[in-house]
């Protein structure tokens, strides 16, 4: 089982050359991302993870098709 404290330092972020706009980030983690105009992923915020949140982070990464979606600043 994995401590409730993962990092305090993990942050999100979208290659955007890779992003096709599926949109499975923000509907796995939309208190991480949201949509633009065109319904592209955009990062919220400066892209800080909350350690309640670093599960959903995980879920966007595992699930975007173009792997746009990464985690950076883990161990």
């Amino acid at each position: 089982m994995s401590s409730p404290e993962m990092s305090s330092t993990v942050k999100v972020q979208i290659n955007t050359k890779l992003c096709q706009g599926h949109g499975r980030c923000y509907d796995l983690a939309p208190g991480l991302f949201g949509d633009d105009d065109e319904g592209y992923g955009q990062v919220l915020g400066d892209g800080s993870v909350p350690p309640a949140a670093e599960r959903d982070a995980r879920l966007a990464v595992l699930n975007c098709p173009e792997h746009a979606v990464e985690l950076l600043g883990e161990g």
